[in-house]
């Protein structure tokens, strides 16, 4: 006790000082306009931040939820569309809105998982589509999800038709580039153009006919070769997929029947 009170006494007038300043840095503050007006701008401009984060955490759930909202209508919208066409050409197509929940574009194998499965009437072997175009191949389902094969598979093959002429080739991935695919099957008399687009052929139950598929990029033919080696950049961005439909063909399980039956 008597060591700070040696110390206080010592250094007494410094001490004043120090509290003199404080005093006058308070006065100034609050009865200059110009420093208090700085000291509530700070003061503003952190809450301003603070709430802008906020902001942007609920804008970002919301945003979520409104793009769910998006895709159901989207399918609902399609279903009706396709409710109209079924009354022409007697298909019976309808349309389930799913979310990607895993998915991966950087092996030979890839693979994606919907939040959709057997008591949603998922199957085996249906169509997955997006606003862009053909997306896979449903392989395995479970009560609550599947696995889907998409286009950027290398065991994947979708039947494909050119826009123009109908004439038919196979896409099928080389395992490169998740932006591309090989179509095959193109004969040497087909004139082939950069920027032809390509669509599914409806000649499988997977895909109704005419959903977007991709455009050609290039295409090349050696002297020699009787088919194309041809480059197709498709619709589907796979790096940015979140969205998707599953296409339900109500006559696929009978047509499937009656293929196997073949065998």
């Amino acid at each position: 006790m008597q060591t700070l009170l040696k110390i206080l006494t010592r250094y007494s007038n410094f001490l004043v000082f120090i509290a003199l300043e404080v005093a006058a840095f308070m006065l100034l503050s609050w009865n200059n306009v110009y420093p208090r007006s700085s000291m509530l701008s700070t003061a503003n401009d952190a809450i301003a931040w603070q709430h802008e984060q906020i902001s942007e955490v609920k804008a970002y759930f919301s945003l979520r939820s409104q793009n769910e909202l998006l895709a159901a209508e989207n399918a609902a919208l399609r279903n009706r569309i396709s409710a109209m066409d079924s009354a022409k050409t007697g298909d019976d197509i309808h349309y389930i809105p799913a979310k990607v929940v895993q998915m991966t574009t950087n092996r030979l194998h890839n693979y994606l998982t919907i939040n959709r499965g057997s008591k949603d009437g998922i199957q085996r072997g249906q169509g997955i589509r997006n606003e862009e175009g053909a997306v896979g191949i449903v392989r395995t389902v479970g009560r609550n999800y599947s696995v889907v094969l998409p286009l950027i598979n290398t065991h994947t093959n979708l039947s494909c038709r050119f826009a123009k002429n109908d004439y038919i080739g196979t896409l099928q991935w080389d395992g490169k580039d998740s932006r591309f695919a090989l179509l095959a099957d193109v004969a040497a008399h087909m004139v082939v153009n950069p920027g032809d687009t390509i669509i599914t052929s409806g000649l499988s139950p997977v895909f109704p006919e005419k959903i977007p598929v991709g455009i050609v990029e290039n295409s090349v033919l050696k002297e020699g070769d009787s088919y194309y080696t041809i480059r197709v950049r498709l619709h589907t961005n796979f790096k940015r997929l979140k969205y998707v439909e599953v296409v339900q063909n109500a006559a696929q399980q009978e047509l499937e029947e009656l293929e196997n039956g073949l065998d």
